[in-house]
């Protein structure tokens, strides 16, 4: 049974009491006030004696109320006045949370948001290289720094610091790309929201392609070195010399990619991100036929546990040391690695007169300007070019159907 209202001395507050609930020696009180508010009766609800209300504090609250209704500014009821304060809160929550998203810190957000994502979801490769990007020369300039502290300057720093210490133009391209990355993950996840400075700073330039390829002297006694050291690595080497491919689309390469019966290899998800085919040489073709009757696994080339291969083996580099091919090479775009072969593969089309659009279509190259390198090794295809020119201008001459020019 619900208590009466007890009316208190001050004129519009009133109480009743709990059934049960003792707040010291008496009954725990209810505190409710009562006005009037545009002609009508409204009753709201203070709180109880045991949560620290009393008759005089709820008579200021009436108090304060009628003030408003009578001055018309601020809220003229207890439903207001708790929605502004909550409103206000909000606010404040907000602020604070702003507050701290505005002060985090280049090295915060890469070791606790950026690249623990980065570990589940890029290879073992791509991420172990950028913390050790972010750890050898981004972090000593950047790391302690706010992001919306980080200005130009900074990151002209960090190209100094590499370029003092002999670090080619492509990796400090590569930092940069790197702190550009950061940025916009922070962006995109609502931890920044302003613009990466990295757009205002000016990448070095420099020309750091391939520019050696094999003979085929050096081949032969390349493949011979690699198949008595390991059969795995020189099945690789002639994949990318025959067809050209990546040792990631080597290592990707499954059996059922493997189309005997037409000669071609399927490569799915390549660097281009699109699938491409390669076409298999009568040398690739036997040594894939011979590796199909000893499979175990679905790969072509499985590890061990029958996994993914994750980089070419050690074997490559030290088969290259022995038999020499990098001797007294400095420039690292003259040294052999396992990326040559791909290089060489085209190179060695360029030689034999493959027009540059069939090698970009073999080569699984984007843009047209990445072939173009090759350009220079096929100088009979333009020089057949300009005979065809030359020709056509004499059957011309001799039919009449030139267009003579005249003379001023």
């Amino acid at each position: 049974m619900a208590r009466k209202w007890i009316k208190t001395a001050f004129p519009g507050v009133r109480y009743r009491e709990h059934a049960s609930r003792r707040h010291g020696v008496r009954a725990d009180r209810y505190f409710s006030i009562r006005y009037k508010l545009d002609g009508k009766d409204k009753e709201e609800g203070l709180g109880w004696s045991s949560e620290g209300m009393t008759a005089k504090k709820a008579a200021d609250k009436l108090s304060t109320l009628r003030e408003a209704q009578r001055t018309g500014e601020g809220p003229v009821t207890l439903a207001e006045r708790r929605e502004q304060a909550g409103q206000k809160r909000h606010a404040e929550e907000q602020a604070r949370a702003q507050e701290e998203r505005d002060n985090l810190t280049f090295g915060s957000i890469f070791l606790d948001s950026y690249f623990p994502l980065a570990q589940k979801n890029k290879s073992r490769r791509s991420w172990a290289k950028e913390e050790q990007c972010v750890r050898l020369w981004i972090a000593p300039v950047i790391a302690s720094i706010a992001l919306r502290d980080i200005a130009p300057i900074h990151l002209e720093r960090i190209k100094k610091n590499m370029a003092d210490a002999g670090r080619a133009p492509r990796s400090i391209t590569y930092c940069l790309a790197v702190i550009r990355q950061v940025f916009n993950f922070a962006r995109n996840h609502d931890l920044f929201a302003g613009q990466h400075p990295v757009s205002k700073v000016k990448k070095p330039m420099a020309d750091n392609r391939r520019l050696r390829f094999l003979t085929h002297d050096e081949v032969d006694r390349l493949l011979a070195a690699l198949a008595e050291r390991s059969p795995d690595v020189h099945d690789q080497a002639l994949l990318s010399l025959h067809c050209g491919l990546r040792a990631g689309e080597i290592f990707a390469l499954t059996w059922a990619d493997v189309d005997m019966e037409r000669g071609i290899l399927t490569l799915r998800d390549t660097k281009s991100g699109r699938s491409r085919a390669a076409i298999m040489t009568g040398a690739v073709s036997n040594m894939l036929a011979q590796r199909r009757r000893h499979a175990r696994a679905e790969l072509v080339f499985p590890s061990e546990t029958g996994a993914r291969i994750g980089q070419i083996s050690q074997t490559f580099a030290k088969t290259v040391k022995a038999l020499g091919l990098n001797d007294d090479v400095a420039d690292s775009r003259q040294k052999v690695v396992f990326h040559t072969l791909r290089h060489t593969f085209a190179s060695w089309l360029a030689e034999q007169g493959t027009d540059l659009y069939t090698i970009q279509q073999l080569m699984g190259h984007q843009s047209f300007a990445m072939v173009q390198r090759y350009a220079h090794l096929s100088p009979d295809t333009l020089r057949r070019a300009v005979i065809a020119l030359e020709k056509g201008m004499h059957a011309a001459t001799a039919t009449g159907n030139v267009v003579r020019l005249r003379e001023r």
